[in-house]
This record gives C-alpha cells, structure tokens and sequence, in this order.
C-alpha cells in the first residue's frame, strides 16, 4: 500500500502557472483518493471570494463611506440640540415668537368672547325695551291705561266732593268770626283750588294734547297697518290666484295624463284585437293547409288504390291471356295429336312433357314475378306510408310547437298586461298615498299653527292678567276704584259683551242702522233656569215631551 501524501498549497511568490508535463501526467495517472490537500485559512478565503466575485477594496470603501455618513448624521442630531449656535438662537426666537403670538391670540379670542357677550346683553335689553313698548302700544293696554287715568280721575272727584261736604258740615256750627277766617281759608283754599284746578286743567290739556298726539300717531299708524294689511291682502291675492293657477294647471296635466293613458290603452286594446285577429287568420290558414293536406293525402291513398287496382287487374288479364294461350296450343297440339296419331306415341309424350315442364317454368316464372312484384309494391307502400307518417309526425310536432310558442307568446303578453296593470295599480296606490299624506300633512300643519296661536294668545293673556293684577293691586292699596279695572282686565281678547270662545270675547250687534253692541244677561238664576229646562238624559226627555218608546 502506498503511503499517503499531504500536498500544501501554493506558497506565496510562487509561479501561477503549471507545465505541460505536470498537467500531461495529471491528465495521464488517475486521481489518488488518499491524497488530501490541505489549504490555509486566507488562501481559502481568497479563492472563496474569487469564486463569488467579491471586491474586499471597494466593499472596504463602501462601509467606510457609510460609517462617515451616519457619523455626520449624528453629529447634526447633537449639534441640532445645542443652543449657543446661530441656528438654536434662532429656533429659540422663533418657538418664543411662536409662543407670543399664540397668547396674544387668546387674549384676543377672550376679549371677542367678552365683547360678543356685552352686545348679546345690549341686543336683549333693546328687544326687552321694544316688546315692552310694543306691548303698551296694544288696543287692550292702551284701554286699560285709559280706564286707570279714569279711576285716577274718579277718586280726584271723590276728593273734592268729600272736601266739599265737610266744608259745609263745619261751616254750619262756627261762629260769624270763624266763619269770616273760615270764609278767608275758603277763599284761600278756593284760589289755591283754582289755581290748583288751573294747573291740572293745563296738565290736562297737555295730557289731552298728548292724547290727541297719540289718537294721531295711532290713526297713522291703523292707516300704515290698513295700508300694509291691504298690500299683503293682495299679495295673499295673488299667492292665492297662482296656487288655483298651479291647482288648475296640475288638474289639466292629470286629466291630460289620463287622456294619455286612455288613449295608450286603447291603442294597445287595438293592437291586441289586429293581432288576435292576425293570429285568428293564421289559426284559418293553418286549418285550410291541414285540410287541403288532408284531402291530398286521401287522393292519393284513393290513387294507390285505385293504382294498386289498376295492377292487379292488368296481373289479372296478363294470366288469363297466358292461359287463353296456352288453351290454344294445348288445342292445337290436341289437333295436331289427333292428325299425328300415326306418329310414335314415345316422340308426343316426349313434347307433351317438354311442353308442360315448359308451361310449368312459365306459369313458376309468371308467379314469381306477380309475388316479387307484390312484395315490391308492399314494401313501397310501406315506404310510402312510413315516410307519410314520418311527414304527418314531423308536421304534428311542428304544429305542437307553433302552438307552444304562440301559448308562450300570449302567457308572455298577459303576464306583460297584468305587470303594466301592477305598475299602473301601484302608481295610482302612490300618487293616492302622496295626496294623504300631503293632505294630512296639511291638517298637521294647520293644527300646529292653531296649538302655536292658542299657545302665543294664552301666554300674552297670562301676561296681561299679571300686568293688571300688579295695577289693581296697586290701585286698590292707594284706595281707588277698582271696579273699571276689573271689567277692563277681565279675560277674553276683544271689547265684546258675549261669552269666550276660544279665548276671544265675542262680540254681538244689534240688527239694525244703529249697530249697537247686546249687553250680556247672563246670571245665576238664567244658568239655574237653562240646568232646569236642559235635560242631561235624552230618555228623560223623550218621556218629558210625550214619546213612549
């Protein structure tokens, strides 16, 4: 056995290159399995790196590059941070104008908050102001005013008759004396009266002519309001006439509407009579084609009869001419025995039996034939009957099928009619639901409007009846009379005598040129009359009036 051999690597310096004779006896001797070649690590590494085609250089260069790239980006991340650089101070001027600008804009926000608020109480203070002088300004507060300056009035008169009766209560029981300092006081008393008197009778005038000025502000006013009640009367005018234009309009477009769709249906009524009656025609065609083909088929069965006759009857002569025939020559041959008798029985037996095995193939042949001709003639009946029924068949299968298809056609029509009619029975359901609910939302809305009146009336009674119970409470504490107070704060809206409905006073005339306004007689004893001739159950008065059932 031979020993085994350790080869080393190529040593650094040595040549590349290998001779041909070296490479000629590797090429010549076959490889040794127990030599092993053991290669350094950096020698390895480097034919590793040749193999995979790596550049150690480059990739050296690369990394180097890289680590310089992320050092730069760190020393701009530190440096970012720094703040006695050019860049930080700046950065901090800027986060501290930053800064500024946003507290100066609160600041500003609180100061729009609060100056919004002041003119929010400076709008609701005037609104307040102007409902209050609106409210005084009412026919019904005005009334009120003018029945209090009345009471004011009543108990000054009061006054002055009180004054005037204890003058004279006190000027019968002193002295003459007394009565001259008495008299004096008086005249004093009547001058201050009168001047006093003067004073309110310039007062009054100057209420009065305030009074006139209001009468006068107030018939302009009524004049403003008549003017402004008859331009929107006739816009609600012309609102009302272009709502019957547009009601009339829409009335004509849905009788033009129904127009249209009768004359649809009556077209499509027109149409499906044209095309029953083209398909009654076709059903009349058809049925003319079955009977003519019918009557074709029974002439020619009627002819093959008739030719099938014809054949056997022509058969028919054929063979009794063939025997006619053959009768005569068997005459003849019976003449020409009876003059041949002298010949040799032996040569006529001899033709007699040629002459009938002749006969004998003949009449085979002939009725060979006739069977091969019947068989021939049956099968082509057959033939001929198979490829009529094939026909009828085919012509039965077709009919069957146009039958099919007009069945089809006509489920197709009807079930096309009644989703029409579906359609035009949902939009009608529709159109029918749209007119409710508008007209229930009319009737919502209408109620809604009665409930928001009912609503504003009784908020602005409530109110009035606070006003004039804080009046009459006052004027009673001053002692005055209270009683033209309480009639004109009485409820109800309105300056009538009748009963309330809802929450006006109505008001009744009398029939007649001078259109005076009927009193209300209503009392205790007329409601006790009316609960005693009212009867509660119809029964009991039925029974009162006489009826027994």
């Amino acid at each position: 056995m031979a020993a085994s051999v350790v080869q080393y690597g190529r040593r650094r310096g040595s040549s590349k290159k290998v001779s041909s004779a070296d490479e000629a006896n590797r090429m010549i001797q076959p490889p040794d399995l127990r030599q092993v070649t053991v290669l350094p690590k950096a020698e390895w590494l480097r034919i590793q790196d040749r193999l995979h085609q790596v550049n150690t250089y480059k990739d050296s260069i690369r990394e180097a590059a890289q680590q310089r790239q992320a050092m730069h980006l760190r020393s701009k991340e530190v440096v970012k941070s720094w703040s006695n650089t050019i860049a930080g101070q700046r950065q901090k001027k800027l986060e501290a104008k930053k800064i500024r600008e946003q507290i100066e804009e609160e600041q500003r926000k609180l100061t729009d908050i609060e100056e919004a608020k002041y003119q929010e109480q400076k709008r609701k203070e005037a609104i307040a102001k102007a409902r209050a002088q609106q409210y005084y300004q009412t026919d019904r507060v005005k009334g009120f005013h003018r029945v209090l300056l009345l009471t004011e009035v009543l108990k000054e008169r009061e006054a002055q008759i009180e004054l005037k009766k204890r003058i004279q209560s006190t000027s019968k029981d002193m002295d003459k004396e007394f009565i001259n300092t008495t008299k004096s006081r008086e005249d004093e008393a009547l001058r201050q009266e009168q001047q006093k008197a003067l004073e309110k009778k310039l007062e009054r005038q100057a209420v009065a002519e305030d009074l006139t000025k209001q009468i006068k502000e107030n018939c302009l006013a009524k004049e403003r309001e008549k003017l402004e009640d008859k331009k929107e009367g006739e816009e609600i005018q012309h609102l009302r006439q272009l709502y019957l234009w547009e009601q009339r309009m829409e009335t004509e477009k849905k009788v033009e509407q129904k127009r249209n769709i009768m004359q649809a249906h009556l077209e499509h009524v027109s149409k499906r009579d044209i095309i029953r009656a083209i398909e009654t025609q076709k059903q009349e065609v058809e049925e003319e084609r079955r009977q003519l083909f019918l009557s074709a088929k029974q002439n020619m069965m009627k002819l093959r009869k008739d030719k099938e006759t014809e054949l056997f009857r022509e058969a028919q002569v054929h063979r009794d001419r063939i025997m006619d025939k053959l009768t005569a020559t068997l005459q003849e041959q019976t003449i020409n025995e009876e003059e041949r008798v002298t010949k040799a029985v032996a040569e006529r037996d001899a033709q007699l039996a040629q002459q009938q095995q002749d006969e004998e193939e003949k009449k085979a042949a002939m009725l060979k034939s006739i069977t091969v001709h019947r068989e021939a003639m049956r099968q082509e009946k057959e033939q001929r009957d198979m490829v009529a029924h094939q026909n009828a068949q085919d012509m039965l299968q077709a009919k069957k099928e146009a039958d099919r298809i007009f069945l089809e056609k006509q489920q197709l029509k009807a079930q096309q009619m009644k989703e029409d009619a579906r359609i035009l029975q949902d939009l009608y359901a529709n159109q029918m639901a749209e007119k409710c609910a508008r007209h229930q939302q009319l009737r919502r809305e209408q109620h809604d409007l009665e409930a928001k009146n009912e609503g504003l009336i009784a908020e602005e009674e409530k109110q009035f009846q606070q006003y004039t119970k804080h009046i009459i409470n006052a004027a009673a504490e001053a002692e005055r009379n209270v009683l033209p107070l309480r009639k004109a704060a009485r409820d109800g809206i309105g300056g009538g005598l009748g009963p309330i409905y809802g929450a006006v006073r109505a008001s009744y005339l009398v029939q007649d040129i001078t259109g005076a306004q009927m009193p209300k007689y209503v009392s205790g004893t007329t409601q006790n009359i009316k609960e005693l001739n009212e009867a509660v159950d119809i029964h009991d008065a039925k029974k009162r009036l006489g009826f027994t059932w």
